[in-house]
């Protein structure tokens, strides 16, 4: 078994471990631990797409590129100011841990888990048809 698989099912089994713990006993931090587990799944694609246009980058040129890495920043860092300052700074310290936790195992399982499917998806393509 791929190293891949096993940081992808510890990182399933982190998540939802965490996600039952705060529904069976009813935890207040709950909601937080759902909402960055998705947050954290968001920021996986985000961290693909972006490097899949990187890569993409080759041949074009040097404004396209430019334009490109203005974009991302511009959306980018005013994003990010606003989720540290607005959402992180201001959340209550006993949920921070656990939800952080969630968002960085949200951002693992979904990183893995799109290779794996890409790689099933591309092993499908490849086999021949039984039709």
């Amino acid at each position: 078994m791929k190293k891949s698989y096993i940081a992808m099912i510890i990182a399933f089994l982190i998540g939802v471990g965490m996600l039952a713990k705060g529904f069976i006993f009813n935890e207040d931090s709950k909601m937080f631990l759902l909402i960055f587990w998705g947050i954290g799944m968001g920021l996986a694609f985000l961290r693909l797409f972006v490097n899949n246009s990187i890569k993409k980058m080759k041949g074009k040129s040097w404004t396209v590129k430019v334009v490109f890495f203005a974009v991302l920043l511009g959306f980018g860092l005013p994003f990010q100011s606003w989720f540290r300052n607005e959402v992180l700074f201001k959340m209550d310290s006993a949920y921070l841990g656990g939800s952080v936790l969630m968002l960085v195992v949200g951002m693992v399982f979904m990183t893995f888990f799109t290779g794996f499917a890409k790689e099933k998806f591309q092993s499908a393509k490849l086999e021949p048809s039984n039709s």
